[in-house]
């Protein structure tokens, strides 16, 4: 028997929370009045999280703290970085991608609420290393 991907359902979760912020405030806001009503909504929907999460580059065998920080980490399965920009680009993805890598987890979603619908500023990115 074949069961879902947690990770699926979590950024299921975190998706919808987006579009009711989304659909309240529309675009033109900072990312920071996003990412307080996104956390309202997914602690609403019972999800646990951690923000502003320190992100270590390990060179070598030295784990070196070069002032990276994610904004979120959901479930400890899901990275989430949020934006407030005119459109995203590869550089984004790169971003969240490298994150992924860092941390060794598997999927993360960018979302950009500078959009007049939101489906178009979210990508997932799957790390398949």
């Amino acid at each position: 028997m074949l069961t879902q991907d947690p990770a699926n359902e979590i950024t299921s979760t975190i998706i919808g929370a987006a579009i009711e912020v989304h659909r309240h405030l529309g675009p033109g806001l900072l990312e920071s009045a996003y990412q307080q009503c996104l956390l309202y909504e997914m602690q609403r929907k019972g999800l646990k999280f951690n923000t502003q999460v320190k992100v270590p580059v390990k060179y070598r065998e030295v784990a070196l703290d070069c002032g990276y920080k994610l904004d979120l980490i959901v479930e400890e399965k899901v990275i989430v970085e949020l934006k407030a920009i005119e459109q995203l680009t590869w550089i984004h993805e790169a971003q969240l991608l490298t994150y992924l890598r860092l941390t060794g987890l598997r999927v993360g979603l960018v979302i950009n609420f500078n959009v007049p619908v939101l489906k178009q500023g979210i990508r997932r990115v799957m790390n398949t290393r």
